[in-house]
């Protein structure tokens, strides 16, 4: 299961830069959507698989025996999820303005927009 998981993160990470190295905007926003997911993905992965040992103590003990899975990883992941929308929300907005504004969503013709505003 480890290996489909790396070749996973493998495959989102090689299309995510494959995405920012596009001149669409919304194919950039799209490759940064697919950076944070695999980077999710990486740490999950890291962290190890252990099915059925939630990390509960039960009741009558102080500690947890092991196996069991690691809380921190998945916070981590669960932190970054919201800050990946939160920035892809931002990043979208600032696209529909930039795409009002200029009436398209190439990299290189905002470039141009950008070098004509300023003289």
């Amino acid at each position: 299961m480890e290996l489909f998981l790396a070749i996973t993160v493998g495959g989102l990470f090689a299309a995510g830069f494959y995405c920012l190295m596009l001149h669409s905007i919304v194919r950039i926003a799209l490759g940064l959507v697919l950076l944070g997911s695999a980077t999710n993905l990486l740490i999950f992965t890291i962290n190890g698989l252990q099915r059925g040992f939630a990390p509960l103590v039960p009741e009558g003990q102080e500690a947890l025996s092991p196996p069991f899975a690691d809380p921190v990883p998945q916070a981590f992941i669960l932190t970054a999820i919201v800050i990946n929308f939160g920035l892809l929300a931002l990043l979208l907005v600032l696209v529909h303005r930039a795409a009002q504004e200029t009436g398209t969503d190439d990299t290189r013709a905002l470039r141009t927009e950008l070098k004509d505003s300023q003289r």
